[in-house]
């Protein structure tokens, strides 16, 4: 389990890690991936250190040559489907969390239809569903319902929901599930414990081997995360590389994606978010592309126009678009959205301007011929 890895160094070493590197690192780093050789990981955490800042462009350049080596020009798209809001945790800086008084709404299976026919219309063939953590309310009989009705619909079903054992990862697999999302928000112990007050998802070690049962399950995808904004970006950044690169060699048959979310605004009152700017942000893109070269790196709508106009296809391979962080939000409910959107553009707006940068947007996570509205659809 990548918890023995990651109990062999503090979070307050990790940082220090990154920041007790030198020029001479860097330049070191730089030459490393310029010669096309892979990055080992005390390269990569030169890279972070504040002082790659002044390498940005070349480190743009190494980042784009590398994706549209192993990429090509696809940029695959999908969109979220919030099934629930619902949640028995407390998560202070969550919209959804149990403390924050909001209309509460799970999707029937007649609603979970109404909306993958909207997603399903817009050309979308994968599908990420989210719930909060209800495990009575989303419990695995739930989950089964949902996905038969979502296969209609899908070629690719993923999911970010609360951490499963992995007899029930597998039951999921078994009715059509390929990817699991599960973000470990912050890798700091301290923080953790500080901001999830109750619940499940209180047990950060259960958190954090949730990718291991998933892998030992069998998904096709895993992708992981860190929400930048609520501890030190240097030991986000070393631990999240860390676990990535783990699993990439241990269930070596699965594909490894990273995501890179930062905080916005959402419902309650947390106002502890620690900035990261812009020009941070993407030097940890860049060298998480140069690291993992051969991992899928996950841009959301949380993200400026023109921070994904700039990124997409540079180091970012997949983008969500036109989302709604709402249960029932794409066939007109209500307002119960978990956090703030930034980018709030339309698929014809946002494939459009991919393709004005030569890029070719795909609706689906895997090749598969095109094929017409299902019977079953109408």
């Amino acid at each position: 389990m990548y918890t023995e890895l990651f109990d062999k160094i503090s979070f307050s070493e990790a940082k220090e890690r990154v920041l007790s590197k030198s020029n001479i690192d860097i330049e070191s780093a730089l030459h490393t991936s310029s010669s096309g050789k892979a990055l080992n990981f005390e390269e990569y955490l030169s890279l972070l250190h504040p002082t790659a800042d002044l390498y940005l462009e070349e480190m743009a350049q190494l980042s784009l040559s590398l994706t549209k080596k192993r990429f090509g020009n696809t940029i695959s798209l999908y969109m979220p489907m919030y099934l629930s809001n619902e949640c028995r945790s407390s998560c202070v800086y969550c919209g959804f969390s149990f403390e924050n008084k909001i209309p509460r709404k799970t999707l029937n299976e007649s609603e979970i239809r109404a909306e993958s026919e909207v997603l399903y219309f817009k050309g979308i063939r994968h599908v990420l569903i989210l719930t909060g953590e209800d495990y009575s309310i989303t419990n695995l009989e739930y989950l089964k319902s949902a996905v038969r009705v979502l296969k209609a619909y899908f070629d690719s079903i993923s999911i970010e929901i609360y951490p499963m054992d992995r007899e029930k990862y597998e039951v999921l697999i078994g009715e059509g599930v390929e990817g699991l999302v599960v973000y470990q928000e912050t890798y700091d112990p301290e923080v953790y414990s500080k901001y999830h007050l109750r619940g499940m998802k209180k047990n950060m070690r259960y958190r954090l081997e949730a990718p291991d049962r998933g892998g030992l399950a069998g998904f096709r995808r895993i992708g992981v995360g860190a929400l930048l904004g609520l501890s030190d970006p240097y030991g986000e950044m070393f631990r999240l590389a860390e676990h990535a690169h783990y699993l990439s060699k241990k269930y070596w048959r699965t594909t490894i994606q990273v995501s890179l979310p930062r905080m916005r605004p959402a419902e309650g009152e947390f106002d502890k978010t620690i900035s990261v700017s812009d020009r941070e942000y993407v030097r940890f893109l860049f060298a998480l592309r140069l690291f993992l070269p051969d991992s899928g790196l996950v841009q959301s709508t949380r993200e400026s126009v023109r921070m994904r106009n700039h990124l997409a296809g540079m180091p970012i391979t997949h983008m969500s678009v036109e989302s709604r962080t709402d249960p029932g939000g794409y066939s007109g409910g209500e307002e119960l959205k978990q956090f703030e959107i930034e980018d709030s553009r339309k698929i014809q707006e946002f494939t459009e301007m991919l393709k004005k940068k030569g890029l070719d947007p795909v609706f689906k996570d895997f090749d598969r011929a095109f094929f017409q509205v299902p019977d079953r659809i109408g």
